[in-house]
C-alpha cells in the first residue's frame, strides 16, 4: 500500500514554493519537481499534475510565517497536509548546504520515514483570536518602550519621581516640570503623547478581546483558568490563544515540556547534569505563566477579585484552584527559605501552575468543533 503514497515535500517562501516527491516504499525514487509561484492557482495546477487513479498525495512544509493558508487549500482538496515544527527536523552536524531544493527534498524524505514531528493547527477563528492577543502584547510592548524612554529623558536632567508612576498624581507632576531649553518641553510633550496613545491603545484592545471572548469556542476554558490565582481574563485568555486546546497533550509532563519549562539534561554513562529550562516551544504562554507564578509569593486566600471571577464555576474547578494555592504558595516559600533565587523560584512555581492548567482545563467539556 506505501508505494502507492507519494510524500511531498515544500519548501515555502514568500513568492515561490519548491517542491520534491519521495515515492512510498524504503527504496522508492526522490527527486525534484521544480519550483512554483507561492500562489493558490498555482498550487491547483500542482495538484492536477501529481494526481493519478489510485494515488495518495501526503504533503509537508515548515511552519513559517506563511501561515496556515496551504494547509487549509490542500485539505480542503482532500490531500492530507502536515505543518512540521521547524526546530524539531533532524540535521546532519556535517551538511553545510542549504538551499530550497534540497530542503524540499529532505522534507519528502523525513516525512516518509516518519521522522517529521507536525505542530497543532488553528482553526481560522482561533488563529483570529490569536492575532487579536499578540496585537495586545505589542501594544503592551510599545506601552512600556515609551515609558522607558520617557525615564530615561527624565534622568539625564536630574527628575525623579519617588513615588508609584504612571498615576494621576504622576501625570500632574510631569506637567508641573521645567526645563531651560525650548527643545526640551517639546520632547517631554512628545514621550507624554506617546504613552497616551499606547494606552488607549492597549485598553482597546483589552475591550476587543473581552467582546469577542463571548462567541469564541474555547471561552468556557477561559472563565474557568480565572479560578487560579494570577490568571485574570487576558492572562488566561493569552494562554489558551497561544497553547489552543490543552486537553490533546495526554498529561501534565507533556504541557510543561511542550512550555519550555522542564529543566535541560547532558548525561553520559553513569553522570547526569541538568541544566536550566529548555525555554523550548511557545514563549509567549511561557512568559504568562511565569508572570503569573510571581503571585504565590503571598500567603495563600482568595482576594475578593478572585471570589468574583470563580463565581458559577463548578466546585470541583474551585477546589483545584484552591488546591493549587496551597501547593504553590507553600511551595514557593519552601524554595524562598533554601535560598534559591527569586527567577529559579518563580520558574519552578510557573512549571507546576502548567500542571494545575491543564488539570482544570481536563475538567471543563471539549469544544464540539
Amino acid at each position: 500500500m506505501d508505494e502507492h503514497i507519494t510524500y511531498v515535500g515544500l519548501d515555502v517562501h514568500k513568492e515561490t514554493i519548491s517542491v520534491a516527491l519521495a515515492v512510498g516504499g524504503r527504496r522508492g525514487e526522490v527527486r525534484e519537481h521544480g519550483q512554483i509561484s507561492n500562489t493558490p492557482a498555482a498550487l491547483t495546477r500542482l495538484l492536477s499534475k501529481l494526481s493519478q487513479p489510485g494515488a495518495v498525495l501526503r504533503f509537508c512544509y515548515e511552519a513559517g510565517p506563511c501561515g496556515y493558508g496551504i494547509q487549509r487549500q490542500l485539505t480542503a482538496a482532500g490531500h492530507d497536509c502536515v505543518v512540521v515544527a521547524p526546530s524539531l527536523i533532524p540535521r546532519k552536524p556535517g551538511d553545510r548546504i542549504k538551499t530550497d531544493s534540497r530542503d524540499a527534498i529532505n522534507l519528502a524524505k523525513l516525512h516518509r520515514a516518519g521522522e517529521l514531528t507536525p505542530v497543532w493547527i488553528p482553526d481560522l477563528a482561533h488563529e483570529a483570536m490569536r492575532d487579536l492577543v499578540r496585537a495586545r502584547l505589542a501594544a503592551v510592548r510599545s506601552l512600556r518602550q515609551a515609558r522607558q524612554q520617557l525615564s530615561g529623558f527624565l534622568l539625564r536632567h536630574g527628575f525623579q519621581y519617588n513615588r508609584p508612576a504612571w498615576t494621576q498624581m504622576h501625570r500632574r507632576w510631569l506637567a508641573g516640570l521645567r526645563f531651560e531649553q525650548l527643545a526640551h518641553h517639546i520632547v517631554l510633550e512628545d514621550c507624554m503623547s506617546t504613552i497616551e496613545a499606547a494606552t488607549a491603545r492597549r485598553d482597546r484592545l483589552t475591550a476587543q478581546i473581552e467582546t469577542m471572548l463571548v462567541d469564541w469556542v474555547l471561552a468556557p476554558v477561559v472563565h474557568a483558568l480565572q479560578a487560579l490565582r494570577g490568571m485574570a481574563l487576558v492572562t488566561a485568555a493569552t494562554v489558551i490563544a497561544e497553547l489552543g486546546d490543552i486537553t490533546r497533550f495526554e498529561n501534565p509532563r507533556q504541557l510543561m515540556a511542550y512550555l519550555g519549562l522542564v529543566p535541560s539534561e547532558h548525561s553520559s554513562g553513569g553522570t547526569r547534569r541538568q541544566g536550566g529550562v529548555t525555554k523550548a516551544g511557545n514563549g509567549t504562554a511561557r512568559r504568562m505563566l511565569v508572570e503569573a507564578a510571581w503571585s504565590y509569593r503571598f500567603p495563600a486566600r482568595v482576594s475578593r477579585e478572585q471570589l468574583l471571577r470563580q463565581e458559577g464555576l463548578p466546585k470541583p474547578i474551585r477546589d483545584t484552584a484552591w488546591k493549587a494555592q496551597m501547593r504553590l504558595c507553600g511551595r514557593y516559600r519552601k524554595l524562598t527559605r533554601a535560598g534559591k533565587p527569586a527567577t529559579i523560584v518563580t520558574t519552578a512555581i510557573a512549571r507546576e501552575l502548567a500542571g494545575f492548567v491543564w488539570a482544570i482545563a481536563a475538567q471543563v467539556p471539549r469544544p464540539t468543533n
